[in-house]
């Protein structure tokens, strides 16, 4: 068995190699092996050449590309954990949004190292990025930058790492464990009361903007509300005024009356004179 000083020198000259272009590593690792010590270079030689699509991944890695990718998986691994159906189907949409994507750049990449990939390389791509997003040895496999070929997922079940790196597998290779039963409850509780709490934040939200809502409408109602006061007291004001001149006028109307009953009465004793004074004419006119 290598001792762990060893395998350290034979991770750190794999890195090196792989970073390298496929059709570039077969020449380095030879003339790497002939430069190192016996032990060593004979492990050395027997690293394999990388499949296009492996090293295309690797490359992607390197590049610091799939952050986001293994954050998604770190919250896919939780829902499944928790089965959690709206959240994994949700989680599921960006995952495959989120793998094409990758996918291209890993491909463009490439391109720019003066890498061809083919059809079946670029589904290869996909597939090992899935795997990566899906299993968390996968991705530990694939960021230490030695893949050596394809990954693939199927179905939940651990993706197959068998002859996967070149070098060490990653702590030993082995997957994570399952989580516990106490392990998922104090999870599911966890959801529960972010989920919960996000809720009340929610309606808290609601409740301050119907209150906004409804101040803004009781300043408006109170604004008209005094105006309507004021008219009212600029009415009433005018409803008083109306009213003593309604009475002056009944006043002086009343006098009238009396004027008007005391001149009909001079009239009428005026029309009963000037009667007799044209019957006195008439009498003398005979």
């Amino acid at each position: 068995m290598p001792q762990p000083a060893a395998q350290d020198d034979l991770d750190a000259i794999a890195v090196e190699l792989y970073a390298l272009p496929p059709s570039e590593f077969t020449a380095a690792r030879n003339a790497r092996a002939s430069a190192s010590d016996r032990p060593l270079g004979a492990r050395v030689k027997k690293l394999p050449k990388p499949a296009v699509a492996a090293w295309a991944v690797s490359l992607l890695a390197r590049e610091g590309q799939l952050g986001e990718a293994l954050e998604l998986a770190s919250a896919l691994r939780e829902a499944q954990d928790d089965l959690d159906a709206a959240e994994l189907s949700r989680l599921g949409a960006q995952r495959r949004a989120l793998v094409g994507a990758l996918s291209t750049q890993a491909v463009a990449l490439a391109g720019e190292r003066g890498v061809a990939v083919g059809a079946a390389a670029r589904d290869d791509i996909e597939k090992t990025i899935n795997a990566a997003v899906m299993d968390a040895a996968a991705a530990a496999a694939v960021m230490t930058g030695r893949l050596v070929r394809p990954l693939e997922a199927t179905g939940f079940e651990h993706v197959d790492l068998a002859d996967a790196l070149g070098g060490s597998a990653p702590d030993g290779g082995a997957a994570p464990p399952p989580p516990t039963r106490d392990d998922l409850a104090e999870r599911r509780a966890r959801k529960e009361a972010e989920k919960a709490a996000r809720e009340a934040e929610r309606a808290e939200s609601e409740a301050q903007r119907e209150l906004a809502r409804i101040e803004t409408r009781l300043g408006k109602a109170r604004e008209r509300a005094d105006l309507l006061h004021e008219r009212l007291e600029e009415l009433r004001a005018d409803v008083a005024r109306f009213e003593r001149e309604a009475a002056e006028a009944d006043d002086e109307a009343e006098r009238m009356d009396g004027k008007r009953e005391e001149a009909a009465s001079v009239a009428r004793a005026a029309s009963k004179k000037a009667e007799a004074a044209r019957a006195a004419v008439e009498e003398l006119a005979r």
